[in-house]
């Protein structure tokens, strides 16, 4: 089986089936540390965006164990996917307490269920219309599954917006800074948090609580839409000027190795690249690949989510795809889809 390190990366990925296959490689240390995990595992939330690459990279990973992965699976070319990879489904709705109370109650979970909708270019996260069926799932559902699972250890997917705007020269919030959220999106991420830590406390089981940086498919996420603006000659905004960015698959391998890193109340834990990139930076770079020059509506904001992963790193060491094998793929990718 093929394993994600830096010298068997391809040059380019130039479809959906390449794309999903190295977003789900495991590395040699996924497949080792899986071996000494004891028990199977639930991923709940598999029908977003990491949550595909989780399941199948996790079955990949440990084919002897069983992988469960749950959604409502709204789209079913997902489900049929996970299932032709190994992974068992199961078709649920997360707030109905029934139906959680129902899933089989593996000793291992990771929780990536969630409700977001982020608009880079104004730098807000936008769920208007429907505020209460996000603070719903990423508050209400952790309840139910803190619940559900409370002899299981819990690896929760959260996001580095729960961290206030710092300056981008600070070197980073790490893990026992204080989180001041900025907006409604990110205030429901520091509730779920909250409630996964007090049932952690009350019930005495294991868990992390990953603080998430951009991460980065081809199909979606900050590289994306900063391609696709620069190949269509649209504004670029840089209120958002500097990002921490990981490829997806990377991040992936970090949450599943985090299930060998619990700790009991469960404990945050930053995931993302090994320092900062410069959008500007980086628009420049995806313009001399796609021949088009950027173009840009604003200056750099002084203040940024900035994140130190060094504890991270002390667990995982750095990430194995580097952003200019990133922005190679990512040019690539658009300059062959309208």
């Amino acid at each position: 089986m093929k394993t994600l390190n830096f010298r068997g990366l391809p040059e380019r990925i130039n479809n959906q089936a390449e794309l999903e296959d190295i977003l789900s490689r495991p590395t040699q240390d996924l497949i080792e540390g899986l071996a000494q995990l004891e028990g199977d595992i639930i991923v709940l939330g598999a029908g977003g965006q990491l949550g595909p690459s989780l399941a199948r990279m996790a079955k990949r990973a440990a084919p002897h164990k069983r992988i469960v992965a749950v959604s409502r699976f709204s789209n079913m070319a997902v489900r049929e996917g996970l299932e032709s990879s190994g992974v068992e489904t199961i078709v649920s709705n997360l707030l109905d307490y029934s139906a959680v109370e129902q899933l089989p109650k593996l000793p291992n979970v990771v929780f990536a269920a969630g409700k977001k909708h982020f608009n880079l270019f104004d730098m807000q996260y936008a769920v208007k219309g429907q505020e209460e069926l996000m603070w719903a799932t990423n508050t209400y559902i952790p309840a139910l599954v803190a619940q559900s699972f409370r002899e299981s250890r819990i690896v929760v997917v959260s996001s580095t917006g729960v961290y206030p705007l710092v300056p981008v020269t600070s070197g980073g919030l790490d893990e026992d800074d204080t989180t001041e959220p900025l907006g409604e999106y990110a205030n429901s991420c520091v509730g779920r948090e909250r409630i996964f830590k007090f049932f952690s406390q009350k019930f005495s089981n294991p868990g992390r609580l990953i603080r998430l940086s951009y991460a980065v498919s081809l199909d979606y996420s900050i590289l994306f839409d900063t391609a696709r603006r620069v190949r269509d000659g649209l504004p670029i905004s840089l209120q958002t000027g500097y990002a921490n960015i990981i490829w997806q698959g990377d991040a992936v391998n970090q949450i599943l190795r985090s299930l060998l890193h619990c700790t009991c109340p469960t404990s945050a834990l930053n995931i993302g690249g090994p320092g900062l990139v410069s959008v500007r930076s980086v628009s420049h770079a995806l313009g001399q690949k796609l021949g088009k020059l950027p173009v840009f509506d604003c200056e750099e904001a002084p203040v940024d989510w900035v994140t130190s992963n060094l504890q991270s790193e002390g667990l995982f060491g750095y990430p194995v795809v580097p952003i200019s094998k990133m922005i190679e793929w990512q040019a690539n990718w658009v300059q062959t889809r309208s």
